[in-house]
């Protein structure tokens, strides 16, 4: 009996035995597993496992390289090469290592206890990098109750973050997944515990921005945002392209859309409220209204976005009962169904809003030629701005030339109804032979209209010094020619006169000096040729 219980006692023991030491060599793999991801956190490069390792050394070296003093031993660069392709060499042991006791504890059946390991570990390194980065959990609550100087801060840093993010860190770990694990199950499952929570976290951040307060300060970050998700859509798409992930890229979508909606709304309420600014109060020496300058600057750093702007606004044209006017417009922009020209339309659409309001502004003006010289100056640095910006691409050249004659026309309007007084006190012919008595009332109604003229328009400003030398050579062109003529042919009449420093004021040189004076907003007071 024994002879037959003795070979399966035997076979029994081998078994166990060989259990055991299945279990011990299973053991010593796991703790070395463990180990080797514990001591490698740095060291795991994906750059290793693409294929692009050589070049990330060539590029960090060159980076140090420049950042060196030019002095600096050619043996100390040669070192930190060395020193970087060692560690690069390092980790690309310690991956291959790290696939072999994979794929002999799942094939061993052991699979449960490897991954539960290496979910734990990447999932802290994860998890720290974030938290390294600047990126944390933030609640609706804690965003509303946020002042904007922290909140803009967050907001770049999170933009900073999100690259390094994904093109780095998700991309990484989703190499590294599929290097160590040869089963696509385990691969799934691994990145999934891994990313799949700070993911969500981290494509999160944009919609609560988007769903909080609005003011048009924030325009700029949201459009920030909504660049940066744009701009790594493709990659957060092959990352995250798991079943197991589609929440992910939803919550990334949902975050794009609620950016859109933030950014249409924001511009609603910033054409409101240049509409329903309703300040009375007058810019001294007609000058650059500040609301000129608020929404052209605004409009400028907006045309820097026109890419983002165009995905945007593409489906959101203009009400129906809302036209630009083919005189203010032209045809530069015909075609339809063009992003480009959708948005075009939306920029020329809000300077038409800020234009009609100039004009409501300029009204209140008491003195219609300073009303006139209020608009030129306006318009002509809305021209400017649209120049010296992208905004010049989308309104075109025919828009900006269109503008330039109305800034002319404006200029002629202010000459007109600022010096006809002052030049009808003068003949129609200077040359004519007048009577002393004629010459001498010619003179005092001219002094007179001209020194008022002077004191008035003194504290007048013309910002644009192109346009003020335009303006001002213009004025002498209409006024010192005619007034030499007159002074010429009836001078040696008047110098015989008694009171001829009453009488003879200005001579032409001194006109052009007092013109020369005008539109640096130096108003003079008193009366009398020292004053004028």
């Amino acid at each position: 009996m024994r002879f037959f219980i003795l070979p399966e006692n035997s076979n029994s023991v081998l078994l166990m035995r060989s259990q055991n030491l299945t279990e011990t060599a299973m053991k010593r793999l796991q703790k070395e597993f463990y180990q080797i991801l514990s001591t490698n956190r740095d060291r795991l490069y994906p750059e290793s496992i693409s294929g692009h390792g050589s070049e990330k050394s060539r590029g960090s070296t060159s980076s140090y390289d420049e950042e060196i003093d030019q002095s600096s031993d050619e043996d100390e660069i040669q070192r930190v090469s060395n020193s970087i392709n060692e560690v690069e060499q390092v980790g690309t042991v310690a991956m291959n290592d790290l696939k072999m006791i994979s794929d002999c504890m799942i094939s061993s059946g052991y699979g449960k206890e490897i991954v539960s390991i290496y979910k734990i570990i990447r999932k802290s390194i994860v998890d720290e990098s974030l938290y390294k980065l600047g990126v944390e959990r933030m609640t609706p609550t804690q965003i509303n109750k946020m002042d904007w100087e922290m909140l803009d801060f967050k907001i770049k840093t999170w933009v900073y973050a999100v690259k390094i993010v994904v093109k780095t860190l998700f991309i990484g770990e989703r190499i590294l997944c599929d290097y160590v694990f040869t089963s696509e199950t385990s691969r799934e499952s691994c990145f999934t515990a891994i990313t799949k929570d700070s993911a969500l976290e981290l494509f999160q951040f944009p919609e609560l921005v988007a769903k909080g307060k609005k003011s048009p300060e924030k325009m700029f970050r949201i459009l920030d945002l909504y660049d940066a998700i744009s701009e790594l859509w493709p990659e957060i798409e092959s990352i995250f392209s798991y079943q197991s992930m589609s929440n992910v890229r939803a919550q990334a979508v949902s975050s794009l859309l609620k950016l859109g909606e933030a950014v249409r709304a924001m511009l609603t309420d910033f054409e409101a409220a240049i509409q329903k600014d309703s300040s009375k109060a007058l810019v001294a020496g007609g000058a650059i209204h500040p609301l000129t300058r608020y929404v052209m600057n605004y409009l400028c750093f907006l045309s820097d976005y026109t890419v983002i702007l165009s995905d945007i606004l593409a489906d959101w044209p203009l009400p129906e009962n809302t036209s630009l006017p083919e005189s203010y417009f032209g045809s530069s922009l015909d075609t339809e169904d063009d992003s480009t020209s959708t948005i075009s339309v939306r920029f020329a659409w809000l300077v038409l809003v800020l234009l009609c309001k100039l004009d409501g502004k300029a009204a209140l003006y008491k003195d219609v030629p300073l009303s006139y010289l209020f608009l030129a100056n306006n318009l002509n640095y809305v021209v400017s701005k649209v120049r010296g910006s992208n905004l010049r691409v989308l309104l075109g050249e025919e828009w900006i030339s269109k503008q330039e004659l109305t800034v002319k026309q404006y200029s002629i309007n202010y000459e007109r109804m600022g010096w006809s007084k002052v030049l009808s006190c003068l003949p129609t012919n200077p040359t004519a032979s007048i009577s002393l008595g004629a010459a001498k009332e010619c003179l005092l109604s001219f002094n007179t209209a001209f020194e008022t003229a002077y004191r008035t328009q003194s504290a007048w400003i013309i910002t644009d010094s192109k346009l003020r030398d335009q303006i001002k050579v213009s004025i002498c062109k209409k006024v010192v020619p005619v007034y030499r003529e007159f002074y010429d042919t009836n001078r040696a009449a008047l110098t015989r006169e008694r009171n001829v420093e009453t009488l003879v004021r200005y001579s032409p040189d001194d006109l052009m000096n007092y013109l020369s004076d005008l539109f640096y907003g130096m108003k003079v007071s008193g009366s009398g040729t020292s004053n004028c």
